[in-house]
Protein backbone atom coordinates (compact mmCIF):
# COMPACT_ATOMS: atom_id res chain seq x y z
CA UNK A 1 0.00 0.00 0.00
CA UNK A 2 1.37 3.42 -0.94
CA UNK A 3 1.86 5.90 1.88
CA UNK A 4 -0.61 8.74 2.27
CA UNK A 5 1.23 12.04 1.83
CA UNK A 6 1.70 13.94 5.04
CA UNK A 7 -0.13 17.21 5.57
CA UNK A 8 1.58 20.32 6.82
CA UNK A 9 0.66 22.84 9.46
CA UNK A 10 1.61 25.71 7.15
CA UNK A 11 -1.43 28.03 6.95
CA UNK A 12 -0.88 28.51 3.23
CA UNK A 13 -0.78 24.78 2.54
CA UNK A 14 -3.89 24.14 4.63
CA UNK A 15 -5.78 26.90 2.85
CA UNK A 16 -4.73 25.58 -0.56
CA UNK A 17 -5.93 22.10 0.39
CA UNK A 18 -9.32 23.38 1.58
CA UNK A 19 -9.87 25.27 -1.64
CA UNK A 20 -8.91 22.20 -3.63
CA UNK A 21 -11.29 20.06 -1.58
CA UNK A 22 -14.15 22.48 -2.26
CA UNK A 23 -13.74 21.93 -5.98
CA UNK A 24 -13.33 18.18 -5.51
CA UNK A 25 -16.49 17.92 -3.41
CA UNK A 26 -18.42 19.94 -5.97
CA UNK A 27 -17.30 17.49 -8.65
CA UNK A 28 -18.30 14.40 -6.70
CA UNK A 29 -21.70 15.82 -5.73
CA UNK A 30 -22.96 17.57 -8.85
CA UNK A 31 -24.68 15.24 -11.35
CA UNK A 32 -22.67 14.77 -14.56
CA UNK A 33 -22.60 12.85 -17.81
CA UNK A 34 -19.79 10.39 -18.63
CA UNK A 35 -18.43 12.62 -21.36
CA UNK A 36 -18.09 15.60 -19.00
CA UNK A 37 -14.93 14.18 -17.45
CA UNK A 38 -12.95 11.24 -18.86
CA UNK A 39 -12.79 8.34 -16.42
CA UNK A 40 -9.02 7.92 -16.34
CA UNK A 41 -8.48 11.63 -15.79
CA UNK A 42 -11.09 11.72 -13.02
CA UNK A 43 -9.66 8.61 -11.35
CA UNK A 44 -6.09 9.92 -11.39
CA UNK A 45 -7.14 13.24 -9.86
CA UNK A 46 -9.35 11.53 -7.27
CA UNK A 47 -6.51 9.30 -6.09
CA UNK A 48 -4.32 12.31 -5.40
CA UNK A 49 -6.95 14.44 -3.67
CA UNK A 50 -8.38 11.60 -1.61
CA UNK A 51 -4.94 10.80 -0.23
CA UNK A 52 -4.62 14.42 0.81
CA UNK A 53 -8.15 14.41 2.23
CA UNK A 54 -7.48 11.24 4.23
CA UNK A 55 -4.30 12.68 5.71
CA UNK A 56 -6.12 15.88 6.67
CA UNK A 57 -9.01 13.99 8.28
CA UNK A 58 -6.51 11.95 10.30
CA UNK A 59 -4.87 15.16 11.50
CA UNK A 60 -8.27 16.52 12.56
CA UNK A 61 -8.95 13.26 14.36
CA UNK A 62 -5.60 13.37 16.16
CA UNK A 63 -6.40 16.83 17.48
CA UNK A 64 -9.42 15.52 19.44
CA UNK A 65 -8.22 11.98 20.20
CA UNK A 66 -7.29 12.56 23.83
CA UNK A 67 -10.64 14.09 24.77
CA UNK A 68 -12.56 11.48 22.79
CA UNK A 69 -10.70 8.65 24.54
CA UNK A 70 -12.13 9.85 27.85
CA UNK A 71 -15.73 9.34 26.71
CA UNK A 72 -17.54 6.44 28.44
CA UNK A 73 -18.45 3.34 26.46
CA UNK A 74 -21.66 2.41 28.34
CA UNK A 75 -24.48 3.72 26.16
CA UNK A 76 -26.42 5.80 28.72
CA UNK A 77 -23.27 7.31 30.17
CA UNK A 78 -22.02 8.04 26.66
CA UNK A 79 -25.28 9.75 25.76
CA UNK A 80 -24.93 11.99 28.80
CA UNK A 81 -21.36 12.81 27.69
CA UNK A 82 -22.58 13.56 24.17
CA UNK A 83 -25.42 15.80 25.33
CA UNK A 84 -23.02 17.76 27.53
CA UNK A 85 -21.19 18.88 24.39
CA UNK A 86 -24.00 21.41 23.89
CA UNK A 87 -22.47 23.34 26.78
CA UNK A 88 -18.86 22.15 26.97
CA UNK A 89 -17.96 21.32 23.37
CA UNK A 90 -15.52 23.39 21.32
CA UNK A 91 -17.02 26.69 20.16
CA UNK A 92 -20.03 26.62 22.47
CA UNK A 93 -20.94 29.96 23.99
CA UNK A 94 -18.76 31.81 21.49
CA UNK A 95 -19.20 35.59 21.95
CA UNK A 96 -19.52 36.02 18.18
CA UNK A 97 -23.21 35.14 18.19
CA UNK A 98 -24.53 37.54 20.87
CA UNK A 99 -22.55 40.22 19.03
CA UNK A 100 -24.24 39.31 15.74
CA UNK A 101 -27.61 39.44 17.45
CA UNK A 102 -27.09 42.81 19.11
CA UNK A 103 -24.33 44.81 17.41
CA UNK A 104 -23.35 43.66 13.91
CA UNK A 105 -24.03 46.02 11.04
CA UNK A 106 -25.79 44.83 7.90
CA UNK A 107 -22.46 44.75 6.07
CA UNK A 108 -20.90 42.64 8.82
CA UNK A 109 -23.88 40.31 8.89
CA UNK A 110 -23.67 39.90 5.11
CA UNK A 111 -20.00 38.95 5.38
CA UNK A 112 -20.75 36.41 8.11
CA UNK A 113 -23.61 34.85 6.14
CA UNK A 114 -21.44 34.62 3.03
CA UNK A 115 -18.94 32.55 5.01
CA UNK A 116 -21.55 30.29 6.58
CA UNK A 117 -23.48 29.65 3.38
CA UNK A 118 -20.30 28.84 1.46
CA UNK A 119 -19.37 26.30 4.16
CA UNK A 120 -22.80 24.65 3.93
CA UNK A 121 -22.26 21.13 2.61
CA UNK A 122 -25.93 20.21 2.10
CA UNK A 123 -27.19 18.59 5.29
CA UNK A 124 -29.87 16.56 3.51
CA UNK A 125 -27.39 14.98 1.09
CA UNK A 126 -24.94 14.22 3.91
CA UNK A 127 -27.68 12.46 5.88
CA UNK A 128 -28.58 10.43 2.80
CA UNK A 129 -24.96 9.32 2.40
CA UNK A 130 -24.51 8.57 6.10
CA UNK A 131 -27.55 6.29 6.41
CA UNK A 132 -26.21 3.73 3.93
CA UNK A 133 -26.38 0.21 5.43
CA UNK A 134 -26.89 1.55 8.96
CA UNK A 135 -28.81 -0.67 11.43
CA UNK A 136 -32.60 -0.45 11.19
CA UNK A 137 -33.35 1.88 14.11
CA UNK A 138 -30.71 4.53 13.32
CA UNK A 139 -31.51 4.22 9.61
CA UNK A 140 -35.18 4.98 10.21
CA UNK A 141 -34.36 8.09 12.23
CA UNK A 142 -31.93 9.29 9.59
CA UNK A 143 -34.71 8.75 7.04
CA UNK A 144 -37.13 10.81 9.13
CA UNK A 145 -34.55 13.55 9.46
CA UNK A 146 -33.90 13.52 5.72
CA UNK A 147 -37.61 13.67 4.93
CA UNK A 148 -38.01 16.65 7.24
CA UNK A 149 -35.05 18.38 5.54
CA UNK A 150 -36.94 17.73 2.30
CA UNK A 151 -40.02 19.55 3.59
CA UNK A 152 -41.92 16.28 4.05
CA UNK A 153 -42.36 16.13 0.31
CA UNK A 154 -43.31 19.80 -0.21
CA UNK A 155 -40.93 22.09 -2.07
CA UNK A 156 -41.98 25.10 0.02
CA UNK A 157 -40.82 23.34 3.18
CA UNK A 158 -37.41 22.16 1.97
CA UNK A 159 -34.71 23.49 4.28
CA UNK A 160 -31.92 23.98 1.76
CA UNK A 161 -33.85 26.32 -0.58
CA UNK A 162 -34.86 28.47 2.40
CA UNK A 163 -31.37 29.91 2.20
CA UNK A 164 -32.01 31.01 -1.37
CA UNK A 165 -34.48 33.63 -0.17
CA UNK A 166 -31.86 35.09 2.15
CA UNK A 167 -29.17 35.01 -0.54
CA UNK A 168 -31.49 36.86 -2.93
CA UNK A 169 -32.70 39.43 -0.41
CA UNK A 170 -29.21 40.36 0.80
CA UNK A 171 -27.54 39.88 -2.60
CA UNK A 172 -24.99 37.47 -1.16
CA UNK A 173 -22.27 35.91 -3.30
CA UNK A 174 -20.86 32.86 -1.45
CA UNK A 175 -18.25 32.07 -4.09
CA UNK A 176 -15.34 30.15 -2.50
CA UNK A 177 -12.81 32.85 -3.35
CA UNK A 178 -14.74 35.25 -1.08
CA UNK A 179 -14.61 32.85 1.84
CA UNK A 180 -11.98 32.16 4.50
CA UNK A 181 -10.58 28.64 4.47
CA UNK A 182 -11.79 27.92 8.00
CA UNK A 183 -15.40 28.19 6.81
CA UNK A 184 -14.71 25.98 3.80
CA UNK A 185 -13.09 23.38 6.07
CA UNK A 186 -16.37 22.87 7.96
CA UNK A 187 -18.15 21.68 4.83
CA UNK A 188 -15.12 19.73 3.61
CA UNK A 189 -14.93 17.88 6.91
CA UNK A 190 -18.56 16.79 6.78
CA UNK A 191 -18.31 15.76 3.13
CA UNK A 192 -15.13 13.77 3.73
CA UNK A 193 -16.68 11.87 6.62
CA UNK A 194 -19.95 11.15 4.81
CA UNK A 195 -18.39 9.96 1.55
CA UNK A 196 -16.02 7.38 3.04
CA UNK A 197 -17.63 4.51 4.94
CA UNK A 198 -14.48 4.11 7.04
CA UNK A 199 -15.67 7.30 8.72
CA UNK A 200 -19.36 6.34 8.92
CA UNK A 201 -19.68 6.56 12.72
CA UNK A 202 -17.73 9.82 12.71
CA UNK A 203 -20.22 11.18 10.17
CA UNK A 204 -23.18 10.14 12.31
CA UNK A 205 -21.93 12.11 15.29
CA UNK A 206 -20.59 15.07 13.32
CA UNK A 207 -24.08 15.58 11.89
CA UNK A 208 -25.64 14.88 15.27
CA UNK A 209 -23.40 17.55 16.82
CA UNK A 210 -24.78 20.07 14.31
CA UNK A 211 -28.34 19.27 15.38
CA UNK A 212 -27.34 19.39 19.04
CA UNK A 213 -25.56 22.74 19.06
CA UNK A 214 -27.18 24.77 16.26
CA UNK A 215 -30.41 25.99 17.93
CA UNK A 216 -28.86 28.60 20.22
CA UNK A 217 -26.65 30.03 17.48
CA UNK A 218 -29.35 30.10 14.81
CA UNK A 219 -31.74 31.85 17.21
CA UNK A 220 -29.18 34.62 17.74
CA UNK A 221 -28.56 34.97 14.00
CA UNK A 222 -32.32 35.19 13.42
CA UNK A 223 -32.50 37.86 16.13
CA UNK A 224 -29.77 39.85 14.41
CA UNK A 225 -31.46 39.53 11.02
CA UNK A 226 -34.75 40.78 12.46
CA UNK A 227 -32.98 43.74 14.11
CA UNK A 228 -31.43 44.63 10.75
CA UNK A 229 -34.81 44.59 8.99
CA UNK A 230 -34.52 41.34 7.05
CA UNK A 231 -37.94 40.02 6.07
CA UNK A 232 -39.51 36.96 7.69
CA UNK A 233 -38.95 35.04 4.45
CA UNK A 234 -35.28 36.00 4.46
CA UNK A 235 -34.66 34.93 8.03
CA UNK A 236 -36.88 31.84 7.86
CA UNK A 237 -34.02 29.34 7.57
CA UNK A 238 -32.47 30.47 10.85
CA UNK A 239 -35.81 30.93 12.62
CA UNK A 240 -36.93 27.41 11.66
CA UNK A 241 -33.68 25.76 12.73
CA UNK A 242 -33.70 27.55 16.07
CA UNK A 243 -36.79 25.48 16.91
CA UNK A 244 -36.77 22.31 14.85
CA UNK A 245 -33.16 21.34 15.51
CA UNK A 246 -33.97 20.83 19.20
CA UNK A 247 -36.47 18.15 18.17
CA UNK A 248 -34.01 16.72 15.66
CA UNK A 249 -31.26 16.55 18.29
CA UNK A 250 -33.45 14.75 20.82
CA UNK A 251 -34.48 12.15 18.23
CA UNK A 252 -30.94 11.77 16.87
CA UNK A 253 -29.57 11.18 20.37
CA UNK A 254 -32.23 8.64 21.32
CA UNK A 255 -32.57 6.78 18.02
CA UNK A 256 -29.09 6.99 16.48
CA UNK A 257 -26.33 7.76 18.97
CA UNK A 258 -27.42 5.69 21.97
CA UNK A 259 -28.46 2.56 19.99
CA UNK A 260 -25.17 2.50 18.04
CA UNK A 261 -23.10 2.62 21.22
CA UNK A 262 -25.36 0.09 22.97
CA UNK A 263 -25.04 -2.30 20.01
CA UNK A 264 -21.24 -2.11 20.10
CA UNK A 265 -19.31 -0.11 22.73
CA UNK A 266 -16.42 0.15 20.27
CA UNK A 267 -18.54 2.68 18.39
CA UNK A 268 -18.22 5.14 21.26
CA UNK A 269 -14.71 6.22 20.28
CA UNK A 270 -15.39 7.17 16.63
CA UNK A 271 -18.71 8.75 17.58
CA UNK A 272 -16.97 10.88 20.21
CA UNK A 273 -14.24 11.82 17.73
CA UNK A 274 -16.67 12.79 14.98
CA UNK A 275 -18.63 15.13 17.22
CA UNK A 276 -15.48 16.80 18.53
CA UNK A 277 -14.00 17.10 15.04
CA UNK A 278 -17.07 18.96 13.78
CA UNK A 279 -17.31 21.22 16.82
CA UNK A 280 -13.61 22.02 16.68
CA UNK A 281 -13.94 22.96 13.00
CA UNK A 282 -16.82 25.26 13.88
CA UNK A 283 -14.89 26.85 16.73
CA UNK A 284 -11.97 27.49 14.39
CA UNK A 285 -14.23 29.31 11.94
CA UNK A 286 -15.85 31.40 14.70
CA UNK A 287 -12.42 32.52 15.89
CA UNK A 288 -11.47 33.52 12.33
CA UNK A 289 -14.72 35.50 11.97
CA UNK A 290 -14.02 37.38 15.20
CA UNK A 291 -10.50 38.11 13.99
CA UNK A 292 -11.93 39.52 10.76
CA UNK A 293 -14.40 41.78 12.55
CA UNK A 294 -11.79 42.96 15.04
CA UNK A 295 -9.50 44.04 12.21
Amino acid sequence: MRAIPATTDSPGAVEALQRRLVEFNRRRLVPRRPEDLPFEEALEDELVIRRLEAAWLESERAAVAERAAAAPTESRAFLAWFRALEESGPGQGDPLFPWLAENASLSQMRWFLTQEIAGEAGFDDLVALTQLRMPKRPKLELARNYWDEMGNGRAVGMHGPMLDALIEELALDPAPERVVWEALAVGNLLAGLAFDRRWAFHAVSALGAVELTAPGRTALVAQGLERLGVTPAGRRYFAVHAVIDRKHAAAWNAEVIEPLVRADPRNARPIAEGALMRLRAGARSFARYREHFAS
